[in-house]
């Protein structure tokens, strides 16, 4: 028995960094040097009892179970559970390396709305998951606790994001001894306050009883995408700071993560990490690790 480690596999949006078609700096150097390697978001959790459960399906699964097994000494091809928070293409686009085709492991429970699993059952390049056994549909529904041992549960928590697919959900990751809140995207802080009653986010975590909350961080400012990063949606972080402000002692531990490739959180050296630091407040890098 030891303790539970939950380790950041992956900080970017789905395209990740560098992302395909992008010839700026924020992708590559001026003239064409090594780029910038970001994994799109996953985040891996070895519990107490030695089990491991996986967030997120990214593409760059292989190099991530790497990431993961460097910060809790696991097994590279052992995964005791999957947990996917919507259908986005970064979120879900490496569950095919789950088939026969690639790694091709047998009996992995996939926990998922049920509109998540229906949506792997009608496509006919990921039913084969199912039907040939490597992963074994396990619904959840919004706001109900699944136990995965008497040390540890999980909660999803629904939040409104361009529900096109499938809806879309946050965990809350609950052992004995801390409690983590995994949010890569969501809409709106108005919409999702709104939705669980809340004023603002920290009277939302209070009423969670976070310690730990990994947040959607996708732009800095509306200005990114040559000012169409509002029109996609997430919360930009000039306006979850101004909701947050400094930190106090009795807050919680807020990690900013998922950015798009434009965002300058990307860069250690930039005003917008200093700034994100001087109020108390931290950057998601790849390889960070919590213990729970």
């Amino acid at each position: 028995m030891g303790e539970t480690i939950a380790a950041l596999l992956g900080i970017a949006q789905d395209g990740g960094v560098p992302q395909a078609g992008c010839i700026k700096s924020c992708c590559m150097t001026e003239f064409g040097g090594p780029t910038r390697h970001r994994n799109p978001v996953a985040l891996g959790l070895s519990a107490e009892d030695g089990s491991r459960h996986l967030f997120e399906a990214s593409r760059t699964l292989s190099e991530q179970l790497r990431i993961w097994a460097n910060a809790d000494g696991g097994p590279l091809n052992r995964i005791d559970s999957l947990w996917i928070t919507h259908a986005h293409l970064g979120h879900i686009d490496g569950l095919g390396q789950f088939g026969c085709e690639a790694w091709g492991p047998k009996e992995i429970p996939i926990h998922a709305s049920e509109s998540m699993i229906q949506l792997i059952y009608d496509s006919p390049n990921l039913a084969h998951l199912f039907t040939n056994g490597h992963l074994v549909p396990t619904p959840f529904k919004d706001g109900k606790k699944v136990q995965l041992s008497p040390e540890l549960s999980i909660t999803p928590i629904r939040v409104p994001h361009r529900d096109e697919l499938t809806d879309t959900y946050a965990f809350l990751i609950k052992t004995e001894s801390a409690r983590l809140l995994f949010l890569p995207d969501h809409d709106s802080w108005e919409e999702t306050l709104s939705l669980h009653s809340q004023e603002d986010p920290m009277s939302w975590f209070r009423s969670l009883f976070v310690d730990i909350a990994l947040l959607d961080a996708t732009f800095w400012s509306g200005d990114e995408l040559e000012g169409h990063a509002r029109d996609i949606g997430h919360p930009v972080v000039e306006e979850t700071l101004d909701l947050l402000g400094r930190r106090g002692p009795s807050d919680p531990r807020v990690i900013l993560f998922h950015f798009n490739h434009t965002n300058p959180l990307h860069d250690e050296a930039s005003g917008e990490v200093a700034k994100v630091r001087a109020m108390g407040w931290e950057i998601g890098r790849q390889g960070m690790h919590f213990h729970l």
